[in-house]
């Protein structure tokens, strides 16, 4: 967007008229063409050929689970092009703001797009009203976005976030699902998106207890990620060999914090272990009980 001048070297007039807080509004009304959702497929839609006969990488799986103290999510690392593994280690959990996050499943590029329009959103908001978006009002625009890429999502190309964080009036860490629509429901406990959702939610209701701590926590959202990956070829699980860990994030009252892979190594290994023998389940974890 190369629009900030004009020959005078003054801002255009859009730039100084007052308007909405949003940053997406303000670009929809200067320069719609920049805006994922304002793109166009070529006739006869994704060119085929290639790796993945054309398709574009798409990610998966997420998971985010509520603990005492707030939330935990995390997200594997592989994309998939149809029946190729795209890349090994892509990121599929961003900070949003400085008490949430947001988990991306779908097609990749349009995906990590709109997670960064959203990331400027929420600091456009802040910079001129001088306040917190309200966890409400984040969950909320991330849906209004989302519903701005139903007719990408139509062609095949949807994005389908799940979006966590602390909510600081009510003292509580919060999951908010989504559909290709925009439609949002609140998520309880636990939550999984992506194709390998299936299997990992069913290890979720089986270790997730109430009230665990975030080391009990994250280790359960690698078992569900382990378990997604066993049965989900387009899920990627833990990689030894190259040393490629899950990105874990956690949202408390004190902020977002990106679980470092020195952590998430000894960790990995422990569910390793506690398979071994027993590839199909881990008896040994008892989820804080």
């Amino acid at each position: 967007m190369n629009h900030s001048t004009d020959h005078s070297g003054r801002l255009p007039a859009p730039f100084l008229r007052p308007g909405s807080s949003s940053f997406t509004d303000f670009v929809r009304e200067y320069a719609p063409e920049v805006l994922p959702a304002s793109r166009t497929l070529p006739a006869g839609g994704l060119p085929g050929g290639g790796p993945g006969a054309g398709e574009p990488p798409h990610a998966t799986t997420i998971v985010a689970l509520v603990f005492a103290d707030g939330v935990v999510m995390a997200g594997d690392r592989r994309a998939t092009a149809g029946p190729m593994i795209a890349q090994r280690d892509i990121q599929k959990v961003f900070q949003t703001d400085e008490h949430s996050c947001a988990g991306i499943a779908g097609t990749a590029g349009l995906a990590v797009e709109m997670i960064r329009l959203f990331q400027v959103e929420l600091e456009h908001f802040e910079k001129l009203e001088g306040a917190l978006m309200s966890f409400e009002g984040k969950a909320n625009r991330l849906s209004t976005m989302i519903r701005g890429n139903l007719g990408m999502a139509m062609q095949g190309l949807a994005v389908v976030p799940l979006f966590a964080g602390y909510d600081l009036d009510a003292g509580r860490g919060r999951i908010v699902g989504y559909d290709i629509t925009g439609g949002r429901s609140e998520e309880h406990d636990h939550h999984t998106v992506g194709s390998g959702s299936i299997f990992a939610r069913g290890a979720l209701k089986k270790l997730y207890r109430p009230g665990m701590s975030e080391a009990e926590t994250v280790r359960v959202a690698i078992e569900a990620l382990w378990d997604a990956a066993d049965d989900d070829s387009a899920t990627g699980g833990p990689d030894l060999l190259r040393k490629i860990w899950p990105v874990v994030g956690v949202v408390t009252a004190d902020g977002y914090r990106r679980v470092p892979d020195a952590e998430l190594e000894p960790v990995v290994e422990a569910v390793v272990e506690g398979r071994r023998g027993n590839p199909g389940g881990n008896p040994g974890i008892t989820g804080g009980n």
